[in-house]
């Protein structure tokens, strides 16, 4: 089958979209290419455009009418930026979604799978959450991410717009085959980081906030192979039906390993795998940051029939094989 997917010229679409060629299906993207890279979308079906454009999603639909579903992965990430310049959050990630929403339901393309985040949940010490725990959004960035599940919500109860909302926990690693990966330039999150420090001159990884109520001070996250989170969207697509429907039009669903890592933890495994003792300094917490957790995913297991497959050691391992691919020099 087709699935649109917007955002697929980034980190995560980008390996969705591979997934579901691998799964005999077709994406067809639609991406602006402000922060995406075009060489992931070389030899797909493609159109350059922001996702707010009304006429370009109805060509879209014209031409590839056979298209089932709407993955919406489109929208800026980064907290620290969100917090800096939160109209710019609001604008890019809620505004322009609702006017997707509206664009679809005028098409009558009325399937929807959501790429949200766990960031959502109310920040605890590193202890697990489940679909009904209680959230507390704390950057402008997660606040657009639960105004947008709020949104979809509202219009599937009164629009029919059937959606799943899959809340991410916190995605490592690059497709095995090595198509696409994570971006290392100015990175924001650890594994870019720690990539960074090692090819540095200094050699040195700060540890933001090291005095969180967790088993050693450090945030604790729930690091879950990119891979792995793009199958469980194949599984979202292809068990769609069944977990959305009339009487249950919207769902939410979270997306981890169900373990817990803390920072240092995760330096360590790098260290292991990368063959080099980091040079650590302690710093406080960015404004916007949480303690962390990690996820219960029975949910997953029983509506997706999905669970993850991949060490956080895999993740590493292929985040470090597609920085060396790639060759980006931080000296």
């Amino acid at each position: 089958m087709k699935v649109l997917v917007t955002g697929g010229a980034g980190y995560i679409g980008s390996t969705v979209c591979s997934a579901l060629e691998d799964k005999g299906h077709t994406p067809v993207i639609i991406d602006s290419l402000i922060t995406g890279k075009e060489k992931y979308v070389s030899g797909r079906i493609f159109y350059k455009s922001d996702i707010s454009e009304k006429n370009i999603l109805k060509k879209i639909f014209d031409e590839h009418p056979d298209i089932s579903t709407t993955i919406h992965c489109a929208g800026l990430i980064i907290v620290p930026e969100s917090t800096s310049n939160p109209y710019k959050y609001y604008e890019e990630n809620l505004i322009k979604s609702i006017h997707l929403f509206k664009n679809l339901l005028n098409l009558n393309k009325n399937k929807l799978i959501f790429s949200s985040t766990a960031s959502l949940y109310k920040s605890s010490n590193g202890s697990m959450v489940t679909e009904e725990s209680e959230l507390a959004p704390q950057s402008p960035y997660a606040k657009t991410k639960l105004a947008i599940e709020m949104v979809l919500e509202d219009f599937a109860n009164a629009y029919g717009l059937e959606s799943i909302a899959l809340r991410y926990f916190n995605p490592i690693g690059a497709d095995p085959k090595m198509r696409s990966g994570p971006y290392f330039e100015n990175p924001t999150h650890v594994v870019g980081k720690l990539i960074e420090s090692t090819n540095s001159k200094n050699n040195v990884f700060r540890i933001t906030g090291t005095d969180w109520n967790t088993r050693d001070g450090t945030g604790i996250r729930d690091y879950i192979h990119v891979w792995d989170l793009a199958q469980a969207h194949i599984a979202a697509v292809e068990y769609f039906d069944k977990i959305v429907n009339s009487n249950t039009p919207y769902n939410v669903i979270n997306l981890g390993t169900g373990e817990g890592t803390t920072v240092l933890e995760l330096i360590t495994a790098f260290e292991e795998i990368n063959g080099l003792e980091i040079i650590k300094e302690k710093s406080d917490a960015r404004h916007g940051d949480v303690a962390g957790s990690y996820t219960n995913r029975d949910k997953a297991l029983k509506l997706l029939k999905w669970e993850p497959r991949m060490s956080i050691e895999q993740g590493l391992a292929d985040s470090l094989k597609w920085f060396n691919k790639n060759n980006t020099d931080y000296s």
